[in-house]
């Protein structure tokens, strides 16, 4: 499996996931021209995307999805609840239901996560590739611990790290704002996403990208600080960890 994060933001959303069989993204909060450049750069067919996952229905994670579907039609996949909240976005749309939450695309398992976030629905994932598995989790308050055990000692952890606390309670936000994003269906914080880290990271673990850090509220140094820190305070180790960027897509992850 291989993995790359095309975009990561308050402005916009996608990953690409690779396998032997499939082609598909998550997300597509960004533009779908965005996406096509990015794939573009990477040698790969955007044509032949076959599906679309869906963490949930806010702008910056479906942007591109209207544009997209209309010129290369790929299956999205929904919860019942998803697919009313994004008709109302996208009309009719080819879609499959995750059965069980599970859904199998090729060679490619997806196991859903349930997150907590102040949209209609909210979801992460767990996919896995043989004997290889990623960890997807943006825009949750927090993680529920009756998940820890899918999400321990996987390969990859894509994870937010939006916001350092105090720069958000001094930043420019007003305070009902400030308290959405500190809120149970929020954001996590650096220092949230570090300790969960902390928890899930075992033997098999080979690398971390920190996804969805706010341009007002945090700042790269800041994420990967505060993660040592909690490291430190562990009396752990891990330095291979990547910051996943808005406007710039990471390096090609081999996921294994």
């Amino acid at each position: 499996m291989k993995v790359c994060v095309l975009s990561s933001g308050s402005k916009g959303n996608s990953t690409l996931v690779i396998t032997d069989k499939v082609k598909i993204l998550i997300d597509l909060g960004t533009t779908t021209s965005y996406v096509e450049a990015a794939l573009n750069n990477l040698n790969v067919d955007v044509k032949e995307i076959s599906h679309i996952l869906i963490t949930h229905s806010h702008v910056d994670h479906i942007k591109g999805l209207k544009v997209f579907i209309k010129r290369y039609n790929p299956v999205i996949l929904v919860t019942e609840d998803m697919k009313k909240v994004l008709e109302k976005e996208l009309g009719n749309f080819r879609y499959e239901y995750y059965e069980d939450k599970k859904a199998i695309i090729g060679d490619l398992t997806v196991n859903v996560i349930k997150t907590s976030h102040d949209a209609e629905e909210s979801i992460g994932f767990v996919l896995t590739n043989n004997n290889s598995s990623m960890v997807y989790i943006t825009d949750t308050g927090y993680i529920n611990q009756k998940y820890f055990k899918i999400l321990s000692n996987n390969n990859l952890y894509v994870l937010e790290s939006n916001h350092d606390i105090k720069m958000l309670m001094d930043g420019p936000y007003p305070y009902y704002l400030q308290q959405r994003v500190r809120g149970d269906k929020g954001h996590l914080s650096n220092k949230q996403a570090s300790d969960y880290l902390c928890k899930f990271i075992g033997d098999n673990t080979r690398k971390i990208v920190f996804a969805h850090i706010s341009e007002h509220n945090n700042s790269y140094e800041k994420v990967i600080e505060t993660f040592n820190e909690e490291l430190s305070k562990n009396d752990m180790k891990f330095d291979d960890v990547l910051i996943a960027k808005q406007n710039e897509a990471t390096e090609v992850i081999e996921v294994w």
